[in-house]
């Protein structure tokens, strides 16, 4: 462990060296060693980091010079690379003990990408006009990225100053934290990923204390965009022993365009990794739109309005078909063990709820087990040998989560449990 704990420090020295210099005060003035790494795009006269940008561009595999060339854009990339390099080395070999990052919109991209690359717990932080901004879930993403709004751009001034100063005494703080501990250590519990929505909360509420009784510790990972990259995340990082992923709805907005997509990797990332994995089509039955928002093509559905925010819309056999072969060629693709639990009375608690059209008539029940049938079929014939087994179940039945987790712990090595 070092005797003063060391701050990497990322910042852009061509336009904002005055700010880092600033920072890097701060730090010291918080009993930590600042270690600045500059990440500038283009040449300049600022000579003060401890990585230069000319080193920088060299770890990515070029130089300060062909970089001028580059666009702007591409010119990043390249950097990030490089420094991304160099901090993860540094980080590797026990010699920082968090991240902080200052700069406008360009460096925020710059150092969040950087700071996504370490691993979650490790202190990271963000001084950034950006933060007020609602672009910051990109800049977070699936990290755990403490973000500083400045309120006022990139100079110094009383309210830029205390910004950068309240960062750095947080910094500090979660630095020597940080360091106290060691670092990073073993953990005695294995973590289980369960991706989970607020109608399945029965079923997760039950998953999570039999696990929690079985010695597991477990993280919930909320299915509505950004937990389901953060679930792709940790399972892609080895953080996870296994997952129950019992909420993959964010498959269905994916498909339609809704408002919760996690994106084109969502349930890839465990079967790369080879972990454990138990699948449920939880809330597979609906997409996710905020009111007053669904697209003109699709306003002669059927629709349930689930709160102020949000309405459901009722996925229909042509989607489910779209779902199971995408789930099919998603899980034949895993490399570790896989089982797929499919409850045959109801994917959701909307199952129990009727729907209705946008003007608010009654339009039937929600229940539709033919509909369901093509997803579980077209599924079947895209995941042939697949291990899946269909429960005369509700997706909220206590029964079911206990098949959930025995499965699961049936799949994991008899040292995780």
């Amino acid at each position: 462990m070092n005797a003063t704990p060391t701050v990497c420090v990322l910042a852009t020295l061509d336009s904002k060296h005055e700010a880092a210099r600033f920072v890097c005060e701060a730090l010291r003035a918080a009993g930590i060693t600042p270690w600045l790494v500059d990440l500038s795009l283009r040449p300049h006269g600022q000579d003060f980091a401890d990585v230069g940008g000319r080193q920088v561009a060299e770890a990515s595999g070029t130089t300060w010079d062909a970089l001028a060339k580059l666009s702007r854009a591409d010119a990043a990339q390249t950097m990030i690379a490089g420094s991304a390099k160099t901090v993860l080395a540094k980080f590797e070999a026990g010699e920082i003990d968090g991240v902080l990052g200052v700069g406008g919109a360009n460096g925020c991209t710059m150092s969040c990408a950087i700071m996504r690359k370490l691993p979650l717990s490790f202190p990271k932080a963000m001084v950034t006009p950006v933060a007020a901004t609602a672009a910051v879930q990109w800049y977070v993403a699936e990290s755990d990225i403490a973000m500083f709004p400045t309120i006022g751009d990139i100079s110094l001034n009383r309210v830029t100053r205390a910004a950068m100063v309240n960062a750095a005494q947080a910094m500090a703080g979660m630095a020597k934290a940080w360091a106290g501990r060691g670092g990073t250590g073993a953990h005695a519990q294995p973590l289980i990923g369960v991706s989970s929505f607020g109608n399945l909360q029965p079923a997760v509420d039950c998953i999570t204390a039999r696990l929690e009784d079985k010695g597991f510790e477990v993280i919930h990972l909320h299915a509505s965009g950004p937990g389901g990259r953060a679930l792709e995340s940790l399972a892609a990082k080895g953080e996870l022993a296994g997952v129950i992923d019992l909420c993959t709805s964010e498959l269905t907005d994916f498909v339609t365009g809704g408002v919760y997509s996690a994106g084109e990797n969502r349930l890839t990332a465990a079967g790369k990794a080879g972990i454990p994995q138990i699948v449920v089509p939880g809330c597979l039955d609906f997409t996710n739109w905020w009111i007053g928002e669904v697209p003109e093509k699709y306003r002669d559905r059927d629709f349930f309005q689930y709160n102020v925010e949000i309405l459901l819309m009722r996925t229909d056999a042509e989607e489910f078909a779209v779902l199971g072969k995408l789930m099919g060629e998603r899980l034949r693709a895993a490399k570790g063990p896989v089982r797929v639990l499919i409850p045959l009375k109801g994917f959701s608690a909307i199952t129990r709820r009727m729907m209705h059209d946008l003007a608010g008539k009654e339009r039937g029940s929600w229940a539709q087990p033919d509909t369901d049938r093509v997803f579980i079929d077209t599924l079947r014939q895209n995941y042939p040998g697949g291990a899946i087994a269909e429960l005369p179940l509700h997706i909220n039945d206590n029964e079911f989560a206990d098949a959930c987790v025995n499965e699961l712990t049936a799949l994991l090595p008899t040292r995780a449990h």
